[in-house]
């Protein structure tokens, strides 16, 4: 058996996430609490000033939340598993696990994060519901404002999100239409996540993360960049590529499936990863 850890990412948060750990783990919420120079708490459980939507809360709140029910589990008693993943924001608590770096500094790399993707403005996401991707990027190639626009996530055989400029975007959406896709539905971002269009972002930081000190895993991570583990000496590479590059869920998912008897978690709040699944496993080609 191969028991997989999946750690969510944005889209995963909710109002109230998180509520019953705080309390029980005060050493991490007081150290996410001075890192962030807010309460953690406040932001997931009670979301007073309407934050928890906003990607540079929305990061570290999802970290937080995901490495204390990382926490809690193991020590509820469940060994360490055999694999991780996580999708986009969540890769970095899958990194987590396999001691990568302890909390404190996952902390301050998502709060660092969450601020430079904010603060890219312009551009936008579309969700491409019922088409398979090898398709989505044939419609794309055939036209100027399809090659504008990047694969963002590669989400299963049903759903892959694409992303770029919004006037792109809208003219696109007629020609899925005629290509018969099920639904396309621009998503509320307020940028082209991991598209061309976050590189410079990237490369800002990049340039944080050169000077985070990084080891090799010590359970194997699959990379959203390459959908295969990451390799102990391409760590920081790797992790630095991420912003402006697809996810390669499907591809990540995949190479899971195919460990011997694939059994997985989903960690965190939510179960957007477990319907992912759910999808991909459905519309598998067999072997």
């Amino acid at each position: 058996m191969s028991s997989i850890c999946l750690f969510p990412g944005q889209g995963s948060q909710s109002k109230g996430m998180g509520a019953e750990l705080f309390d029980r783990y005060p050493d991490w919420t007081s150290q996410a609490d001075a890192l962030l120079e807010y309460s953690i708490r406040d932001v997931c459980v009670d979301d007073p000033r309407g934050e928890l939507g906003l990607t540079q809360f929305t990061q570290p709140a999802l970290f937080v939340v995901n490495a204390l029910t990382y926490r809690a589990r193991l020590e509820e008693g469940k060994p360490a598993p055999d694999f991780v993943a996580g999708h986009s924001l969540g890769e970095y608590n899958a990194l987590l696990a396999a001691g990568v770096y302890d909390f404190a500094t996952g902390v301050t790399l998502v709060k660092r994060r969450g601020q430079i993707m904010a603060a890219v403005s312009g551009g936008g996401m579309a969700a491409v519901i019922g088409m398979e991707p090898r398709r989505i990027q044939e419609v794309l190639s055939t036209t100027e404002a399809g090659r504008r626009l990047d694969v963002a996530n590669f989400n299963s055989y049903d759903q892959t999100v694409i992303a770029g400029p919004k006037a792109d975007l809208a003219v696109v959406k007629e020609q899925f239409e005629e290509a018969g896709v099920r639904a396309y539905i621009p998503l509320n971002v307020s940028a082209p996540f991991h598209s061309r269009y976050m590189r410079e972002a990237q490369m800002t930081f990049a340039a944080f993360l050169h000077a985070v000190p990084l080891v090799p895993p010590q359970i194997p991570v699959i990379s959203n960049v390459r959908g295969k583990p990451y390799e102990g000496d391409l760590v920081w590479q790797t992790l630095s590529e991420q912003i402006g590059n697809s996810v390669r869920w499907l591809e990540s998912i995949v190479y899971l499936l195919d460990r011997p008897d694939p059994q997985f978690e989903e960690v965190g709040p939510g179960t957007v990863l477990t319907k992912l699944l759910a999808q991909i496993q459905k519309k598998r080609p067999s072997a």
